[in-house]
């Protein structure tokens, strides 16, 4: 028989904790496992990151919830590696190859990426992914494309404030461009690497996304779950500003 589960005794913290979210962990799992590690009674996080994504994610616990809308709207930098040459159905390292295009990489000269670098600064425009949640008619876009169903979407205008692309590597001999991205919120940086791997003539994927800032909050703030797991319960709650 199995012994009974024992009931986690939850209380109020109010604060924000900022965390470097680790891969694998989707926004909301993460927050349930830091809300269970503070046995605090009320939780949200401000901004989701996928789980193929590490890197600053706020929780707001209690009366900073409140907060969560402000970073919301927060500016966001993230480094980024795009693999070229390959172009799949999430636009990610998770989805199937559709398409490989081979990689002139005498093409991609420092003008030529400094051209790309100046077209997708600024205002642009995206088209939301199909695996992502935003909602049409009331059902997650990533519904409809796991169930084999592509549905329109209709671009959304962004805001980039910063880019750097350098050419970079994934592995022994893939080629890839290393993205710094400062933008607005509501930019998909898996849409930004998929359009410029196709500016570039080649196409690409990311496989690799980090968030280092959100609203001048540093990854270098930032605990790890590893490092809070190790802690005391009192040096949990200090790590809650």
């Amino acid at each position: 028989m199995n012994a009974p589960r024992t009931r986690v005794q939850r209380r109020p913290v109010h604060g924000v904790l900022l965390l470097d979210k680790p891969l694998g962990w989707s926004s909301n799992d993460i927050l349930q496992k830091v809300k269970w590690l503070l046995r605090a009674e009320k939780a949200g996080h401000t901004g989701t990151l996928d789980p193929l994504a590490s890197g600053v994610l706020p929780l707001c616990f209690g009366a900073a919830t409140k907060f969560s809308q402000l970073q919301l709207e927060a500016e966001k930098t993230y480094e980024a590696i795009a693999r070229l040459g390959q172009t799949t159905t999430t636009a990610d390292a998770e989805g199937d190859v559709v398409l490989e295009r081979a990689v002139d990489l005498a093409a991609i000269t420092p003008e030529r990426l400094a051209q790309v670098q100046a077209q997708f600064t600024g205002a642009i425009r995206q088209v939301p992914p199909m695996h992502s949640a935003l909602k049409k008619d009331g059902k997650a876009l990533y519904e409809y494309a796991r169930a084999g169903v592509e549905v329109e979407r209709a671009p959304r205008d962004v805001t980039i404030h910063a880019l750097e692309l350098a050419v970079s590597q994934v592995g022994k001999a893939q080629t890839a461009i290393k993205i710094i991205v400062t933008c607005s919120k509501g930019t998909y940086i898996r849409t930004l690497g998929e359009d410029i791997g196709q500016a570039l003539g080649c196409g690409a994927h990311l496989t690799f996304l980090r968030r280092i800032d959100t609203g001048g909050l540093g990854v270098q703030r930032c605990v790890t779950l590893a490092a809070l797991e190790a802690m005391t319960e009192d040096e949990r709650l200090a790590c809650v500003q």
